[in-house]
């Protein structure tokens, strides 16, 4: 813990601060730098533990310059932890770019595990969790991501994309269309007060998501090809 030379990857809670670990809170508060996508956001959750640490902001518009920066510290023999705004860094969030250049720099990144979204939004989905995809955000643009969503048309194994309330209705529709009537799930606001895991057919979905006002980033779980389009109940 601590050790010099070192890239920590820190995953954070999705929601429920309870949910840090301990061995995330020992690292943050022995590193000597954290390297944030949101340095407002993680701000909040060093104060929230008592934790005072410099920020560096690290976000995907910044991640060519700021990377050269934390490589630079690293090489200085200083021990830098990479946070995202929740959950894992690199999936679906800034983090990628950074193993690798660490890597590449012959830099050791270990790693400090904790929540993903998409993890426990596959398990509450009563789908097939013993072979998945997952697929991350979609194209916003409709033609992309019909085409996007063709790509696994055919795939027996367990789909799994983020979305946002903004376009969820549309992904819904084209993937009705592309996929046919699947057993699917809608998780969101998952560990918070308003958690919530819908399930049911893609047209059951997609009906009941038109008639409400949807908010908050959504996790859509759909079965594969093989696994036929039974039923479900909605819990």
């Amino acid at each position: 813990m601590g050790e010099k030379d070192m890239l920590y990857l820190v995953a954070t809670p999705i929601g429920n601060l309870q949910d840090i670990t301990l061995r995330a809170l020992a690292t943050l508060r022995e590193v000597d730098y954290v390297a944030s996508e949101d340095t407002r956001k993680t701000g909040l959750l060093l104060k929230h533990f008592e934790i005072s640490k410099p920020q560096i902001a690290f976000h995907e518009h910044n991640e060519e310059q700021a990377g050269q920066r934390i490589e630079a510290l690293l090489k200085q023999g200083n021990s830098v932890a990479l946070v995202t705004d929740a959950g894992t860094p690199g999936i679906a969030d800034p983090g990628f770019t950074l193993v690798r250049r660490a890597i590449a720099a012959g830099i050791e990144v270990t790693m400090i595990p904790g929540p993903t979204a998409f993890v426990m939004a596959l398990v509450l989905s009563g789908l097939a969790v013993h072979s998945f995809t997952f697929r991350g955000f979609p194209p916003r643009k409709p033609g992309a991501r019909r085409r996007f969503l063709e790509i696994d048309q055919h795939s027996p194994h367990t789909l799994i994309f983020y979305e946002s309330p903004y376009r969820l209705e549309a992904f819904l529709s084209d993937a009705l269309a592309v996929f046919g009537d699947r057993d699917a799930a809608l998780a969101c606001e998952l560990t918070k007060m308003f958690e919530s895991v819908k399930r049911g057919r893609l047209s059951e979905l997609l009906a009941e998501v038109s008639q409400e006002k949807v908010r908050g980033e959504y996790i859509v779980v759909i079965a594969g090809a093989s696994e036929g389009h039974g039923t479900m109940k909605q819990l």
